[in-house]
């Protein structure tokens, strides 16, 4: 009996812990192939950026824990190959790993542009503690910053950025900030509130090329089909796509992921997946969905856990998120879909406010912007499927406090 877990991050962890802290004897190896240590990747964007100072990435456990523990971390060293027949683990520096269970948690990868100049130095991706020290040694006072990209990332980079002194640009295709995942109400006031912080942020904006005329080859402007913008660095945050290839090369299914049963299990029994990389049905999404949070690494790797140990029942956790941008914390709590409806409460002329999103009668979703107590209501609310509709959000002096006490009340 042993358990391999493929990725060492957030989820691959958490697994690993959740399994010891559950009363599993059996041996357990992580197998990460970043060079070093488990690190917390969320800072990377905000506070790593933030500082002019070189910063040291968080640990996601010290090294006691691994001893602690009894787990193996092989760092450094990649999975190549997954033999489901003989049920092992081919590794880049040679060995095989046999496992009773193995888990997928192997993330994901950034999307890559393929216009002009694309592989012009001083045009970043930021994914690893390597690309954000890479990224924070390239920044000056006052550099031109073009961001690709108004996703979470993006306006993450182009907030801590801006706080640092640098002129900001982001260019986004799409219509508004955060398209995918906000209500088009939230989407539009962060557009206006970071351009407000002297963001210049271009929506509908396509890229063309980057442009080399610098003697050391570096980037030097952006172009679009109508303007032309001085970049010193560039950072391409278009999204990602999830690391399937070792689970398709192994005969796995995926489509948009790996995907997995209401237990995370995959089209192999014995082999799991958690975390970025996984697609899994999700009663929130109303379908198949693949979520990229650190609540949904953990959350999944939890339940991975309480599956070997056969203690799980479906995997239904609500998905929560959030974001700091610079002085607006974001926080979503649910999963906004095109078709809600939407009620603002709050003040968004104070920065203080909530987006509650309704479908079909019910409170689906929230968005919540620098309202902490709000949000933490709207998880309640939602994780216990508290009766809330939308004529009562719209009465005066509603709050979702109130109505998470009330709904306390009634089932006290």
């Amino acid at each position: 009996m042993a358990t391999v877990i493929i990725g060492g991050g957030q989820a691959g962890l958490q697994v690993a812990d959740s399994l010891r802290t559950g009363g599993y004897q059996e041996p357990i190896t992580v197998i990460a192939d970043d060079a070093a240590r488990p690190y917390q990747r969320p800072p990377l964007s905000k506070e790593f950026l933030q500082s002019a100072q070189e910063a040291e990435a968080l640990p996601l456990r010290t090294e006691e824990f691994f001893a602690d523990q009894d787990i193996t971390l092989l760092h450094g060293t990649a999975a190549t190959r997954i033999d489901r027949q003989r049920q092992r683990v081919h590794l880049t520096d040679g060995q095989q790993l046999p496992y009773t269970h193995l888990v997928l948690t192997t993330g994901a990868r950034n999307r890559q542009l393929t216009v002009p100049g694309s592989d012009l130095p001083g045009v970043h991706g930021l994914r690893t503690l390597e690309d954000a020290q890479r990224l924070n040694a390239a920044v000056h006072d006052g550099a031109d910053v073009v961001v690709i990209g108004a996703g979470f990332i993006g306006l993450e980079c182009a907030s801590a950025l801006l706080e640092r002194g640098c002129r900001v640009t982001v260019l986004e295709f799409a219509p508004r900030p955060m398209g995918r995942a906000l209500s088009p109400a939230m989407g539009t006031w962060f557009a206006q509130s970071h351009r407000d912080r002297g963001m210049l942020l271009q929506l509908d904006e396509g890229i063309e090329r980057f442009e080399q005329a610098d003697a050391n080859g570096k980037i030097t402007a952006v172009s679009t089909a109508g303007r032309t913008y001085p970049a010193d660095v560039v950072i391409v945050g278009v999204g990602v796509q999830p690391n399937d290839h070792l689970a398709a090369e192994a005969g796995l299914e995926t489509q948009n992921g790996i995907v997995v049963d209401a237990n995370l299990r995959t089209s192999d029994p014995r082999i799991f997946a958690a975390g970025d990389c996984a697609q899994f049905p999700s009663k929130h999404a109303g379908g198949p969905a693949r979520l990229e949070s650190v609540q949904n690494a953990t959350a999944q790797a939890r339940h991975v856990a309480a599956t070997i140990l056969g203690l799980a029942e479906d995997y239904t956790a609500l998905p929560w998120f959030w974001s700091v941008q610079g002085p607006y914390r974001l926080q979503i709590a649910g999963l906004v879909m095109p078709d809600d409806e939407h009620t603002i409460i709050g003040d968004p002329s104070a920065g203080k406010f909530s987006v509650l999103a309704f479908r079909d009668g019910k409170l689906a979703a929230v968005e919540s912007v620098n309202s902490p107590g709000e949000h933490m209501a709207a998880r309640h609310l939602l994780e216990t499927s508290a009766p809330l509709s939308r004529r009562e959000a719209e009465q005066a002096g509603f709050s979702l406090r109130k109505a998470r006490k009330a709904a306390v009340q009634v089932t006290s």
